[in-house]
């Protein structure tokens, strides 16, 4: 069987490390994009993963950037191949009440959390409809399905990811190409480290499950959505949230 390529869009971080570990166990060839290869040290990142024995590459690329996505699919085809597998995972917060926030903080969250989905899906949607095959993944929030305090740049984005699933959807199926959305709720990363303790377990107290998720949780639903087997699973939202919030 030919090995897949699976394209991951900010596939260091946290969430995005496990996706691409889970998807290279499953024998996929690792993409990711990264905006600053030397801050983000993505050498080191891609050798430790080669290092489990995950075939995992890099391209540099500002997903927000629409010339630059042109640019990166080009490389990526030219340097390892056709993307089969197109995980969204690139995002950003800038916090603050909307009658305190600038359009800076609204405009690059939506340019990156949703802008950026465009971006890089309209390069690869074409080849996967020819082929007659392709996995798209949105990764999305709780916060797009909920609303947040402070949140409305995020919470827009992320909601307005699942409206593009879901037409994306409609729009594959015909051709053997899904769409779906992985909708985390609160995950132990970086980021929630970094909420002070008092908050942290304040949010914990409300997930019936009784604690955060873990990187691991979000890879396992992306790497279901993602299997070759997964066909008739188009334009569905997953959430994976511990119960915090439940809904049809």
């Amino acid at each position: 069987m030919t090995q897949r390529l699976a394209l991951i869009t900010g596939g260091e971080g946290g969430i995005g490390t496990e996706i691409c570990r889970q998807l290279g166990a499953a024998g996929r060839k690792i993409i990711t994009t990264c905006l600053d290869p030397e801050a983000e040290n993505i050498e080191q990142w891609a050798s430790n993963l080669r290092a489990e024995g995950i075939d995992a590459d890099w391209v540099q690329c500002d997903v927000s950037d629409n010339e630059a996505c042109v640019k990166m699919a080009e490389e990526v085809r030219s340097r390892f191949g056709e993307v089969d597998v197109l995980v969204n995972v690139a995002g950003i917060t800038r916090d603050a009440f909307l009658h305190k926030m600038d359009a800076s903080q609204w405009y690059s969250v939506i340019n990156i959390n949703l802008n950026g989905a465009y971006n890089v899906t309209s390069q690869f949607i074409a080849g996967m409809r020819e082929r007659g095959f392709g996995r798209v993944v949105n990764i999305s929030s709780v916060n797009g399905q909920t609303g947040q305090f402070g949140q409305t740049n995020y919470s827009a984005a992320k909601a307005g990811l699942h409206g593009f699933t879901m037409a994306l959807a409609k729009e594959g199926a015909p051709k053997g190409v899904t769409a779906n959305t992985v909708s985390p709720g609160y995950i132990k990363t970086s980021m929630t480290a970094a909420i002070p303790e008092q908050v942290r377990e304040a949010i914990v107290a409300q997930i019936p499950a009784g604690d955060m998720g873990t990187p691991e949780d979000i890879a396992r639903a992306v790497a279901f959505l993602t299997a070759d087997e997964a066909g008739y699973i188009n334009g569905a939202n997953l959430p994976v949230n511990g119960a915090l919030f439940c809904s049809f």
